[in-house]
């Protein structure tokens, strides 16, 4: 029997429907898939205020691979959808809202649930779940609330309680917060400033650009708060410019905020002035380092000044400067409005809180990832990554970005924090992780990294101009089959000189790398210079082709797509390989779906 319109109109007053508007929601088609619930809400005769309320955006879930993610909430029950067209939203619309039938077929399953709820979910708990351009959405869950509060404290007082948090800078360095600001506040010289790093270079990291993107106004909380503890009437936001969607949020955010008079003239009816300009950066690896970015924004070129003076005596402008990036900023609203103690429950004594993951490589279930610090790598990786992609051994994980270090997998029950990743010869950094199992070459993953850092070597000093240019040959020439012995020595030689001699972060953990994968995979390098044999059979010089008749199916698709003639094959017999010929472009393997090609 069709539900009366009267009927239908009055459930829609308490419905809500949420979709996913982050990166990788746009990216699927979410805006369409919005449209579309307004039009399908439009044309089965419901109020546009009252289609228009219920229709709300969202940040990202973490879960990107499910993207479009909409949930539609009916009698305060939540049912999450995956995977959403425009074209499937009439039937949602239809069997859901309208009849109160879920279409099971297209709700998420277990993996999804059991992703997030293994988490421990602080800074990210309200990413997918409030409106990031709408200031009221924030302000109804406490928003403002912490920096009201500490504007009727003592600037000392602020500080103390986040040194009491114990809250340590989640840029990478892990220093404490409260000392940073401390130090800063003490230095005599005005004017003060506060910078947010979000630059965030890092290959696949996308934890800054996310709580941007899903919740700028905690940050912009967060900069208020550490501006009021420091005596800084002016802060900045130094973020890249491929971050399109996060600077323009962020640009919403504050002028929104300024119309509540949250920043500016004696914001919150205080004596106390403050505002946040957005500097744009043209996306220089070097200016995630705190002095190069700071001459960024002075309109010089990034590149990095010797150290001493620190910035918090002698930073923008030579001026004193409390540089914190949007991980750390964000926690310290909450450690405000619910206290030091409340954040110390979370994490271990020494390293509080929780820590933003990006979740990525050889893991069933990769996204963005929110944890307590002490968690163990194991916890991480089969309880909320779902495993090994295709149930195949783990082999290592490498955390930290490109600078830090490789971790085998007898390792996996170590906590994930800051001394104990220092301690394996890794790091924190900003926040990547990537799982790798039993076909990666560790040789060839160190190439790969530092590729990276050499190619975004700012080149003022010369151990890591030069030095990384070098190792990066050597690495070539054994990924190549032309290592020489004493590489593996001259390697550990050369990581020294520039870890020890290089003028910023960058150059000092360019190596970790190349140090880790030696350390712990020292065999691989030796096969592939004594032996001439890839033990992961992933460089490709390196191969050495075989054709098993025990699973060849006789098909010749490897016989196609051979480029230089090297297999010999005819119908109902089995292929053959000239090794005379064979190139090694590895093109019979990939196309070989039986597993023959060795």
């Amino acid at each position: 029997m069709p539900v009366k319109t009267k009927s239908i109109k009055s459930d829609l007053k308490s419905l809500t429907i949420r979709v996913c508007v982050g990166t990788g929601g746009l990216a699927a088609g979410s805006q369409d898939v919005i449209d579309e619930f307004k039009k399908q809400l439009k044309a089965r005769k419901i109020k546009a205020t009252i289609a228009k309320k219920c229709v709300n955006k969202t940040g990202c879930r973490g879960f990107c691979a499910k993207d479009v993610l909409v949930d539609v909430i009916r009698n305060k029950k939540t049912e999450t959808y995956q995977l959403i067209t425009p074209e499937m939203v009439s039937t949602i619309v239809k069997d859901h809202i309208i009849n109160g039938e879920p279409v099971e077929k297209w709700l998420v399953g277990p993996e999804y649930h059991d992703f997030h709820n293994r988490q421990t979910k602080i800074l990210l708990d309200q990413c997918g779940q409030i409106d990031p351009e709408d200031i009221e959405a924030y302000i109804a869950i406490d928003g403002y609330k912490g920096a009201k509060k500490s504007l009727s404290f003592d600037p000392l007082e602020v500080i103390e309680e986040v040194r009491n948090s114990g809250l340590r800078g989640r840029g990478g360095a892990g220093f404490s917060c409260g000392m940073k600001w401390d130090f800063c506040r003490r230095t005599p010289a005005t004017p003060r400033y506060i910078i947010c790093n979000a630059d965030e270079g890092d290959p696949g990291a996308f934890m800054d650009r996310s709580i941007i993107e899903g919740n700028p106004h905690s940050v912009i909380e967060g900069m208020i708060i550490g501006g009021y503890a420091i005596g800084a009437e002016l802060g900045y936001v130094y973020i890249r410019a491929e971050y399109p969607l996060a600077v323009e949020r962020l640009r919403i955010a504050l002028d929104q905020a300024r119309e509540k008079n949250y920043l500016g003239k004696n914001i919150f009816k205080s004596k106390y002035n403050f505002d946040i300009k957005i500097k744009l950066g043209a996306g220089a690896f070097v200016c995630g380092e705190s002095t190069a970015l700071m001459r960024s924004i002075e309109g010089k070129r990034g590149m990095p000044r010797p150290t001493p003076p620190r910035s918090v005596t002698k930073g923008l402008y030579d001026k004193p400067t409390a540089l914190n990036n949007v991980e750390t900023l964000a926690n310290v609203p909450l450690i405000m409005l619910k206290g030091a103690d409340w954040f110390a429950s979370f994490g271990t004594k020494k390293n509080t809180g929780t820590k933003v993951f990006a979740l990525t490589g050889k893991c069933k279930n990769t996204g963005l990832i929110e944890v307590p610090l002490g968690i163990s790598l194991k916890e991480i990786i089969y309880d909320i990554g779902g495993g090994v992609e295709k149930n195949r051994e783990l082999k290592a994980v490498q955390t930290g970005g490109p600078s830090g270090g490789c971790i085998p997998a007898e390792h996996i029950d170590m906590p994930v924090d800051f001394d104990s990743l220092t301690k394996i010869g890794s790091m924190m950094g900003s926040g990547g992780m990537v799982v790798m199992d039993d076909t990666t070459c560790m040789v060839d993953m160190a190439k790969f990294f530092l590729s990276f850092t050499e190619d975004e070597s700012c080149g003022k000093c010369v151990p890591c101009r030069v030095g990384t240019k070098r190792m990066l040959e050597m690495l070539t020439r054994i990924t190549e089959g032309k290592g020489k012995k004493g590489d593996i020595e001259l390697l550990l030689e050369l990581s020294d000189t520039i870890r020890l001699g290089s003028l910023c972060g960058l150059g000092r953990s360019a190596p970790y790398p190349v140090m880790s994968t030696i350390n712990f995979f020292r065999h691989e390098y030796e096969s592939h210079i004594h032996d001439g044999i890839c033990p992961a059979g992933a460089c490709k010089s390196l191969r050495q082709y075989l054709i098993s008749e025990e699973f060849c199916k006789k098909c010749g698709k490897c016989f196609r797509v051979c480029p230089s003639e090297a297999i010999v094959w005819e119908k109902k017999q089995f292929a053959q390989l000239d090794k005379l010929k064979c190139i090694k472009c590895g093109s019979c393997y990939d196309a070989c779906p039986f597993g023959a090609i060795l």
